[in-house]
């Protein structure tokens, strides 16, 4: 890549969070291309518990502005809610933006993001990932106006742009993610064989999800697919990474722990991996389970694929759009565990050379480059 010393465009990417979410992960591949391009690019997020800067390094041709969001208690002394949190964290970082925004484009990748920034343009362009159902009315008040108020919409799948349509009427530019693939590839290849080796002596012989443990990953269908899949090969392993996210699933989590230690499964979670290290855990898995509710592209998906490992995804539309061909579907509990058993014993090649191939031709210059034309007057 030949990075620019300045340019004409100034982009302006929103995201909610410093933590190692698809969105997160989204907005700084993006803002990377997008400078590798030729733009001027500065990403905004707030940084929670202390955060003055994102998981990993990002390239210095992209400005980082991480508004300082300090946690604060409850009236009652207990944590702040989910819903006085939410519209803290819109205030702060819509303060942040009246103070020191200036851009040309101004993109924002989430629904905190979007409310906080139509304040102060109304000429916010939104990139809808997934559509949620939330309750809290807070939330929900979020979702509705970060979905109707912005000047223009992406998402990432055909799948999202019709559901989007359909529901809202509302019309989007469809831009495929790109895929670090390299970064996975690498990971499977004879140079870090002894990294793989690492993790597989810890493990044995693993099921991974990364994304945590809440119901959108549809993680307690995962428990129950490992508890059946263990009857036929008892020394298989469920290990769980990631799961930083702005949302309270401790009830979803402890009914997920009391079914796996029903079960008897006893799932390794690991909480979010470093990311020099979550190349080598991915490529030592001996297959990457996916039984996602609700996903916009599955982009831990990809990357799984990019590291020669086998994928077996939920069967939704949008997951069947991104990946057919590449992976192995199941609709329920009993399908995925008998997809996650097949894919352990007998590896398909061609299939495994598709996902690689898949993943990567989802380049992220070239997400750069259709963005671009769409921030074109």
């Amino acid at each position: 890549m030949t990075w620019p010393d300045s340019s004409s465009l100034r982009v302006a990417l929103l995201t909610y969070s410093t933590k190692p979410r698809g969105g997160v992960v989204h907005t700084l591949a993006l803002a990377e291309a997008l400078a590798a391009a030729g733009a001027a690019v500065e990403v905004w997020t707030l940084g929670r518990g202390g955060d003055r800067e994102f998981y990993r390094p990002v390239h210095p041709a992209v400005r980082l502005r991480v508004v300082p969001f300090p946690d604060l208690p409850g009236p009652d002394g207990e944590p702040e809610g989910v819903g006085p949190r939410i519209v803290r964290s819109i205030a702060v970082l819509r303060a942040a933006l009246a103070a020191g925004l200036a851009a040309d484009v101004v993109h924002a990748q989430d629904c905190l993001s979007a409310n906080a920034a139509l304040a102060v343009r109304p000429d916010t362009i939104r990139t809808v990932h997934h559509l949620d159902r939330f309750h809290t009315p807070e939330l929900v008040r979020c979702h509705d106006l970060a979905l109707r108020a912005p000047a223009r919409h992406v998402c990432v799948s055909a799948a999202v742009a019709e559901e989007l349509a359909r529901d809202w009427g509302i019309r989007a530019t469809v831009i495929p993610n790109g895929v670090d693939a390299q970064r996975f590839t690498v990971a499977a290849g004879p140079g870090r064989a002894a990294e793989r080796a690492a993790w597989r002596d810890r493990f044995g012989r693993f099921v991974l999800a990364v994304g945590g443990i809440e119901p959108r990953k549809g993680t307690l269908d995962l428990v129950d697919a490992v508890a059946r899949l263990r009857r036929r090969r008892p020394g298989v392993r469920l290990v769980i990474a990631g799961g930083e996210t702005l949302f309270d699933y401790r009830d979803y989590r402890a009914r997920v722990l009391a079914r796996a230690a029903e079960l008897g499964v006893r799932p390794e979670i690991l909480g979010p991996v470093p990311h020099t290290q979550l190349p080598g855990l991915v490529a030592a898995a001996g297959v990457f389970a996916f039984p996602s509710m609700q996903e916009g592209f599955g982009l831990a998906a990809m990357e799984a694929l990019a590291a020669r490992v086998p994928v077996v995804v939920r069967d939704l539309p949008v997951l069947r759009e991104v990946f057919s061909g590449a992976v192995r579907f199941a609709a329920d509990v009993p399908a995925l565990a008998t997809a996650l058993g097949v894919a352990l014993e007998r590896p398909d090649p061609g299939r495994t050379a598709g996902g690689v191939e898949l993943a990567t031709r989802h380049t992220w210059a070239a997400a750069a480059q259709a963005h671009l034309r769409l921030y074109a007057p």
